[in-house]
């Protein structure tokens, strides 16, 4: 029994498409993210809401039930997944969303009477497919479960190219009228072929992953994040839902946008990052670890460059949520500012290998605002830096990205830390970044290397700074 009119419910889903646009406009800022968090969530608990009030149900016991399961694992989930893994979390979320979409539109299919709602079936199950398994494939790289390198074999382009096309094959089966399918001797066979769609679109998602490797990863989440709001977007003509169809394009609309800037930020174009590998043009290569010299430090030498200097700029990197030594970076800057030495915070981009994820972890930390600068901002500032601190940080500040054209990161804008007077950096040991690739900067005159956990390693600093 419906318990709400079609107006109320027309407004219902109004009000949670508002909240959705609101969502996405506080998180386009630190300030604003934890209310966009917050109204985003509530504008999909009114949609299950009105949902469940609005439809004639038959199996709402099983449907509360689903939830609270779901409930039950999200949460605990959430709440203990650390920042360093937020990216693989997002994967996670990603992939669910995709393969749910998918597997809707498989049992809608026998209500898609007209041609328009099969072609929306045939999309969302290629593309759902190829979002849940791929978003799976970014999961076990990042977790490194598998190898974060490129994985491809003999064939690897030949057998993509003749998926896509078999996947075709089958979508057209699914788009035909019982008129052509009766005509073609494959009467009946519609939802045969969705299903054989759907296993072209999982076996597609991992084929298309696998040579992705490096830091390309996290930009293969958000390309496949758009690809499943657009699978989102289509179920929703399926079901004839216009919230669905409303949340899916803003999924799909803003994960591409983000694709773009991402690819931008790492110097990359989109077919680059999936088909690089083909062409020896991925961003993960060796994980050797060098033996060439450097020079090495202790923390209370460090203490000394950092206590005499009038300007530091701190560069934060993954190595620094790892350790979860923002609270400790964010007290050694406290404590040179209150000697009079000012502190800037420089940010990559993709710092933390997702767009403000390092922002999030500097804030957690209560490092103010206004001393985070972006990329562009802090660049023509290290020129007047007595000391660039890099804690971390490493295919972000690579000159290589600049200097060697060969190097799998070149065209990639980087933080100019060998810029600064001289350079800090806080490493656990020599091994190469996630792009897999060495860094010259560790062994220019002005670099200095102070081995060892980021968190042990600033506490140390910060007591030695504290007794300057």
């Amino acid at each position: 029994m419906n318990l709400l009119s079609p107006e109320l419910t027309a407004l219902g889903y109004l009000v949670a498409a508002v909240c959705f646009i609101l969502a996405l406009k506080g998180l386009g800022a630190p300030k604003t993210a934890r209310r966009g968090n917050l109204i985003g969530a509530f504008g999909a608990v009114l949609a299950m809401v009105v949902v469940l009030l609005s439809s004639e149900l038959d199996n709402l016991a099983w449907i509360l039930g689903v939830i609270a399961v779901g409930t039950v694992i999200a949460v605990p989930a959430s709440r203990m997944v650390k920042m360093t893994q937020m990216p693989q979390l997002v994967a996670l979320f990603n992939g669910v969303g995709g393969g749910a979409a998918a597997l809707v539109a498989v049992l809608e299919l026998s209500h898609a009477e007209s041609i328009g709602a099969r072609v929306a079936v045939a999309f969302t199950v290629l593309v759902g497919g190829i979002a849940f398994s791929g978003s799976v494939v970014t999961f076990l790289k990042l977790q490194e479960i598998m190898p974060t390198r490129p994985l491809i074999f003999p064939g690897h382009a030949i057998v993509i190219v003749v998926l896509v096309l078999f996947g075709l094959v089958a979508a057209t089966v699914v788009v035909l009228d019982d008129a052509s399918l009766a005509a073609a001797g494959i009467d009946g066979q519609r939802t045969a072929a969705a299903v054989v769609a759907l296993v072209v679109g999982l076996v597609l998602g991992v084929l298309l992953v696998l040579p992705v490797g490096g830091a390309d990863v996290p930009i293969v989440i958000s390309l496949l994040n758009a690809g499943t709001g657009l699978a989102v977007a289509a179920s929703g003509l399926v079901l004839g839902n216009t919230l669905l169809l409303v949340a899916g394009t803003l999924v799909g609309a803003s994960g591409s946008i983000l694709t773009r800037e991402m690819a931008k930020a790492m110097g990359r174009s989109v077919t680059g990052i999936l088909f690089g590998a083909f062409r020896g043009g991925s961003t993960a290569g060796s994980t050797a670890v060098s033996d060439r010299p450097v020079r090495s430090s202790s923390a209370e030498d460090v203490a000394i460059v950092l206590g005499y200097a009038q300007r530091v700029i701190v560069v934060p990197g993954y190595g620094l949520a790892v350790a979860q030594a923002q609270h400790t970076m964010a007290e050694l800057a406290s404590t040179l500012e209150s000697k009079g030495i000012e502190v800037v915070f420089g940010i990559h981009p993709v710092a933390g290998r997702m767009p403000g994820h390092m922002n999030v972890l500097l804030a957690e930390a209560n490092v103010p605002y206004e001393v985070l600068a972006e990329m562009d901002e802090v660049n023509p500032q290290f020129k007047t830096a007595d000391v660039a601190l890099v804690v971390g940080a490493n295919d972000v500040v690579n000159p290589a990205a600049k200097s060697s054209p060969g190097s799998p990161i070149y065209g990639m804008p980087i933080l100019d830390v060998a810029a600064a007077r001289q350079v800090v950096f806080l490493k656990r040991s020599m091994r190469p970044g996630f792009a897999g690739i060495e860094n010259d900067l560790l062994f220019e005159p002005q670099t200095t290397l102070l081995f060892g956990d980021a968190k042990e390693s600033l506490t140390k600093v910060l007591n030695a700074v504290k007794a300057l």
